[in-house]
């Protein structure tokens, strides 16, 4: 199994990071955030932490239920 790129792990950390702060700030638990996209608590927290790499379905879960769009969800700045 491949190793991820360095830069790959560093853009799943921020798109977790931005998952998680939209969340917070419509005051959205990880709970009610897995139950509107069908996942666990546990895979919301690791996707979160950037710890796994999400498939595009995924994120577009996410995005309805954040009420944003994908482009929104994945609008990171990648000059960090």
């Amino acid at each position: 199994m491949r190793k991820r790129a360095k830069e790959d792990d560093v853009f799943l950390k921020k798109l977790g990071k931005r998952i998680a702060a939209t969340r917070k700030v419509q005051a959205i638990t990880q709970v009610e955030l897995g139950d509107r996209c069908d996942i666990e608590k546990p895979n919301m927290a690791r996707l979160e932490a950037g710890g796994t790499n999400p498939t595009v379905l995924t994120l577009k879960k996410i995005a309805k239920a954040l009420n944003i769009t994908l482009a929104e969800l994945l609008a990171i700045d990648h000059k960090d």
